[in-house]
């Protein structure tokens, strides 16, 4: 079995991070994605009123020993299975097959927050990009694909995602080998992944994949 390598990517939120790893997999090819979006709690036992009142923007919202499980799965070269989460409901809806790849890339809030999963990565990435911009770019994602109200996006940023994000998330970025500023244009943020991971001394060369 070729030895695979794993990618933590951190950040705040809307900073780019699940567009590049998209981008990524696009280019390369051979890569499994972990979304830490997918690890967190099931919260099924809990009324939808008390699951609106939670905070989803800190360590205790996610299902670390989950993650690290299967990212270690993937690294010995064995599928997962990777929780399926609604956001509506904030409950699991199923799971979804996962092969082992080349690169198994971790993409989150925080990535980079639990040292038992830093320990496994061979490259660790910060997303960042200018709080406004973040913002913005939060609210246009949760009203298009989370069920969301504009009103409510922004209570629940100013509430908890604001804080939580000082308190939690941008404190990781001294743990990342490589900071990329994602202001506005994530395709020079994924040129520079690109040209990292081609330089390290990983166990296997990365080429980008043959386009026809």
């Amino acid at each position: 079995m070729i030895p695979s390598v794993a990618v933590g990517v951190a950040g705040g939120t809307g900073a780019g991070k699940t567009t590049l790893a998209r981008l990524l997999a696009e280019r390369l090819g051979d890569v499994t994605v972990l979304d830490l979006d997918s690890y967190y709690r099931d919260r099924s036992e809990l009324s939808p009123a008390s699951r609106e009142g939670l905070n989803f923007d800190e360590p205790g919202a996610f299902d670390m020993c989950l993650l690290v499980k299967h990212v270690r799965q993937l690294r010995e070269g064995r599928p997962v299975q990777k929780p399926r989460y609604s956001f509506e409901h904030h409950t699991r809806t199923g799971v979804d097959i996962l092969s082992p790849a080349a690169i198994v890339l971790v993409e989150g809030l925080l990535a980079l927050w639990w040292e038992e999963l830093r320990r496994l990565f061979d490259l660790k990435i910060y997303l960042d990009a200018p709080s406004d911009v973040r913002m913005t770019r939060r609210v246009t994602r949760d009203i298009a694909s989370r069920g969301r109200t504009a009103e409510s996006v922004r209570r629940q940023y100013e509430d908890t995602v604001r804080p939580m994000h000082d308190l939690y998330v941008a404190p990781t970025r001294a743990h990342a080998d490589l900071v990329l500023v994602n202001e506005r244009d994530v395709g020079t943020c994924l040129e520079t992944l690109c040209s990292a991971l081609k330089a390290a001394p990983f166990p296997r060369i990365i080429a980008p994949r043959a386009h026809p």
